[in-house]
């Protein structure tokens, strides 16, 4: 039986003291020793950025890629190699600026491996300029007087892209962390987790109004299956579907509160909007957990399919002949 220690490589760690990227790698690897993970058929594969330091700490194997295009090199890999379990460690600059074309490719194509993008709302690597997801009037080292680009909704923009496993978590709750991994892993196809990650150098504090003990309860709904989605102190608050809209309720008083279904997608929609800049005097919560789910053949399996009926119809292939062709001309 192997414990996570074992997932860890010889490496020593050198992300910043007190950055939420030592707490992912830590579930990361206590949920590789919970499935008993085979170490020679593991594959972490990262881009560019802090979090793309991953396969380094890991006692598997991995691949450092270039800018924006691990998940490129994920897919082609998971599609020869169906039997390998693929990772893929990207971040909020990494994935969703000059990688984003991939990322989304990679989600409507279903291929089955798990992408966990780390989402500090900031360039950590580059020492602090501002990323895709950082909020507006945001003032960083690139927008001395406020961001003005509108930021993306990494939940939305993968429910758009028709993911079809779509989670969020966060660096500093390591148990919901380690379950939501879990579910990834269990699922038949891409599943991409956004995880909130602090960056206590250049972006501290972005996420502690979810986070803090004070503010947790008030600021954040877990979306657990077949449940109200209830928060508050006391879960005395409930949302409430109101046509295509949410609003709250007082729990007591409700009479049809929101049960969370995984599979309705308009509910995974609707739950994504609610997404605004973190503020003490939220007046919706932030939902955390899985939004949707669904069964979907994988791009791999449909590759295989293809590829077994071309050489039942044709036989063994040879490669003279494919690059011959069948079309030949003279030139006079």
């Amino acid at each position: 039986m192997l414990k996570a220690v074992d997932y860890a490589s010889d490496q020593d760690v050198r992300w910043c003291p007190g950055c939420g990227d030592y707490s992912i790698l830590k579930q990361v690897q206590s949920v590789l020793a919970d499935l008993s993970a085979q170490k020679e058929n593991t594959v972490f594969i990262s881009g560019i950025g802090c979090s793309s330091r991953f396969p380094y700490y890991l006692n598997t194997y991995g691949m450092h890629g270039i800018h924006g295009r691990a998940t490129a090199i994920a897919a082609g890999l998971k599609s020869v190699r169906r039997d390998l379990d693929v990772w893929v460690i990207t971040g909020d600059g990494d994935g969703l600026s000059i990688g984003i074309g991939h990322l989304l490719h990679l989600l409507r194509r279903n291929i089955r491996l798990k992408v966990l993008l780390f989402n500090n709302e900031i360039y950590g690597l580059t020492k602090g300029q501002y990323s895709p997801t950082t909020p507006e009037n945001h003032r960083t080292k690139s927008s001395p007087m406020g961001v003005i680009d509108h930021p993306f909704n990494p939940v939305a923009l993968a429910l758009g892209a028709d993911a079809t496993f779509v989670a969020r978590s966060v660096d500093r709750d390591p148990i919901h962390l380690r379950e939501t991994l879990k579910s990834a892993h269990e699922h038949n196809g891409t599943a991409l987790i956004e995880i909130y990650q602090n960056c206590n150098v250049f972006n501290d504090g972005a996420f502690f109004s979810f986070t803090d003990k004070d503010k947790k309860a008030h600021n954040t709904v877990q979306m657990i299956p077949g449940q109200p989605l209830t928060f508050g102190e006391n879960n005395e608050n409930v949302l409430v579907r109101d046509k295509n809209k949410l609003r709250v309720e007082k729990t007591s008083e409700c009479s049809s509160p929101m049960i969370h279904d995984p599979e309705d997608l308009n509910q995974a929609w609707m739950l994504s909007r609610l997404f605004e800049t973190p503020s003490d005097k939220m007046d919706l919560p932030r939902p955390f957990g899985v939004f949707y789910r669904e069964e979907r053949p994988c791009y791999e399996d449909r590759l295989q399919e293809q590829v077994d009926e071309a050489q039942q119809k044709k036989g063994t292939p040879n490669l003279d002949e494919l690059l011959r062709g069948d079309t030949w001309w003279e030139v006079h």
